[in-house]
């Protein structure tokens, strides 16, 4: 966010009126296929595509790959919302980008690129909107002064252009869908949500467009999914609730979409919610960025390609809009906080998901922008802001995107926030000229060691939560017919397995600890409702009623009716990594029961769970349906691995 929030209804209402953009004339998107980069024009030290493992980011051969990315921003828009869209100063900081990357009136691309590998990225995060996507409307010749080749492109095709020109540098590209429409975020102006000014499903097919454009680009790398979701003038989004305003439901759906449909190669970014209720004191209001991927966090069905992101400001903060009388509130701001609450609170909102290990939230956290005013900042508290939260990006090894990279400059002076700036006279004014604060601490960030090498595999740990609808995470089950008409259905994603479940609220856990890979590579699986595979003689569970596998199958998810069990979903192993001797019951009927030391972490907060040791299978489910049982899972048959 580099905007105040603006609360008031009236002022919000007034916000909202203006931010509506005049209709496009009809326009109809180039569904063309953009070339792939030239691997030869520029080597790049990595191989795509990327991947995770736990909280790093890979490439290819397994080593990290950490973005050092900074923002070019414009093609998502710098309108304001106000006045003509032809007029300069109704754009944010008199900084017209035409609806296109900023900068390319005053520098040749190549020179603007050249910059960025100068400075030391090694990736792009490029906005777009997805009015853009469909914007036929050439750009004006004055925007594209200093590269006139594009001449009489439309801004996507520009913005194909752009990302071929950082791909064949050898720069990785994370597409970001930042804006509904056309102009500079953010506030109350039609961007707040995925769906604010659209619908879901135009959203997604968006989405699918943009992957399917550039899969035959290896540099392309990401899809960072939506901007700073925050609330409209009368609803806030929020994390699971099932309704139309769910981030966390949205972003899983379309993250599962572009993996299956589009291109299985690119990273998955989610960022966190930006902000939720009223900037007013004493009404609920605050930032909850990632916190709430503690309770409930995405299980994509590939493992190994989701990022969760978030943003940092000094002059915003944990429970404080940024803005500046209207919608301020005596809320501290980051820049106000001690070096100790900054590190307390950053920690908290978002840096715990690559700090803590072997959960099932644990995955890299992007910082995909961060930024402060440059040459003319003179404030202690922002200028002290950024060397903490630089120290602390240092500190963690954090990846990174700063905000903007692009901006103009007359006589050195301007907006100040970008690393590089040009003037009409195609100038350049770059952080390392000798007279901007900021160069010590990106040189620091930048410079500064962090892990390199091979990264080993890590065991994987995934949350199966069917809260509201089927939870299918694998790929296998996805392709076959419906195995449980009218029940909600999940299953873990291919090569994990049902390592835990919860008493009630309908939530299980996943895993490939002991064993990276259990399934029959022929496939095969079991839907099983009764006790078929009970063998006499072996009532594990007496009085319930037991949902066993076969001997050489493993339980691979389940379904629900409400809160009652509906059926096991058994998948047939490889031979040779189960037993089929011996077991036990974990009974987690009226307390948790998962050893002493469980890794996964805690997969239904406020239940009852049950949980199988690493170096075993879960073969069953049992439940009763006796007076005052819900027909809630009661406990799970665990059998040793071979």
């Amino acid at each position: 966010m580099r905007g105040s929030w603006v609360p008031k209804i009236a002022s919000a209402l007034l916000l909202l009126a203006l931010s509506v953009p005049a209709p496009a004339a009809a326009r109809t998107a180039d569904r063309s296929t953009v070339p792939a980069a030239d691997p030869a024009a520029a080597p790049a030290d990595w191989t795509p595509p990327l991947s995770t493992r736990g909280r790093w980011i890979v490439d290819a051969n397994g080593d990290r790959f950490k973005l050092r990315s900074g923002n070019w921003h414009g093609a998502s828009g710098t309108w304001n919302g106000s006045g003509s869209a032809d007029d300069d100063a109704a754009h944010h900081a008199g900084e017209n980008s035409h609806r296109i990357p900023l900068g390319l009136d005053r520098a040749p691309m190549a020179e603007i690129v050249a910059s960025f590998q100068e400075i030391g990225i090694n990736s792009v995060r490029l906005p777009f909107s997805n009015e853009m996507i469909r914007d036929t409307r050439p750009v004006p010749a004055d925007a594209v002064t200093a590269n006139p080749g594009l001449e009489g492109k439309t801004p996507l095709q520009v913005y194909d252009t752009v990302v071929r020109a950082l791909t064949d540098a050898g720069l990785a590209v994370i597409l970001n869908n930042h804006t509904n429409t056309t102009r500079w975020c953010c506030g109350v102006d039609g961007n707040e949500r995925w769906n604010a000014s659209q619908s879901d499903g135009t959203w997604e097919n968006d989405w699918l467009f943009m992957a399917r454009r550039y899969r035959d680009n290896p540099r392309v790398v990401g899809a960072d999914l939506y901007n700073e979701v925050r609330r409209s003038v009368w609803d806030d989004p929020n994390w699971g609730l099932g309704d139309g305003h769910d981030w966390f439901a949205a972003s899983q759906r379309a993250g599962d979409r572009i993996l299956t449909e589009a291109n299985p190669h690119l990273l998955i970014i989610v960022e966190g919610i930006n902000w939720t209720g009223l900037p007013v004191d004493g009404f609920p209001h605050g930032r909850p960025t990632l916190e709430p991927v503690r309770d409930l966090s995405h299980t994509l069905v590939d493992s190994g390609k989701l990022v969760y992101s978030a943003h940092f400001y000094g002059y915003t903060g944990p429970r404080h809009s940024g803005a500046t009388g209207i919608g301020e509130t005596s809320d501290p701001r980051y820049q106000d906080l001690t070096p100790a609450e900054l590190v307390d609170v950053l920690n908290r909102q978002a840096f715990f998901v690559t700090g803590d290990m072997d959960r099932h939230y644990t995955a890299p956290v992007w910082i995909s922008e961060f930024g402060v005013g440059g040459r003319e900042e003179t404030g202690a508290a922002p200028r002290a802001w950024f060397e903490r939260f630089v120290d602390h990006l240092i500190r963690t090894d954090a990846d990174f995107a700063y905000w903007p990279l692009v901006g103009r400059h007359e006589n050195r002076r301007g907006n100040g926030w970008a690393l590089l700036h040009w003037d009409a006279a195609g100038r350049r004014m770059a952080v390392h000229d000798g007279d901007d604060w900021r160069s010590d601490a990106w040189r620091r960030l930048v410079e500064t060691p962090g892990r390199t090498g091979h990264v080993p595999p890590v065991t994987r740990w995934a949350m199966l939560s069917p809260d509201h609808g089927d939870f299918v995470a694998s790929r296998r089950m996805r392709a076959l017919p419906d195995w449980d008409p009218g029940a909600r259905k999940t299953a873990c994603p291919d090569g994990l397995r049902l390592a835990g479940l919860s008493h009630t609220g309908n939530r299980g856990l996943c895993t490939d600890a002991g064993a990276a890979a259990l399934d029959d590579p022929g496939g095969g699986h079991e839907v099983v409702k009764d006790e078929r595979h009970v063998v006499p003689g072996r009532d594990w569970a007496s009085g319930h009623t037991k949902l066993q596998c076969a001997d050489g199958q493993f339980l691979a998810g389940y379904s629900v009716r409400g809160a009652a069990v509906s059926a096991a979903l058994c998948r047939k192993a490889a031979p040779g990594t189960l037993t089929a001797a011996g077991g036990r019951t974990v009974w987690f009927d009226r307390g948790d029961n998962r050893g002493t030391s469980p890794r996964g972490g805690d997969f239904a907060r406020g239940h009852y769970k049950g949980q199988c040791a690493d170096d075993e299978y879960a073969a069953g489910i049992a439940w009763t349906g006796r007076i005052g049982s819900s027909r809630t899972p009661d406990a799970l048959y665990c059998r040793p691995l071979s």
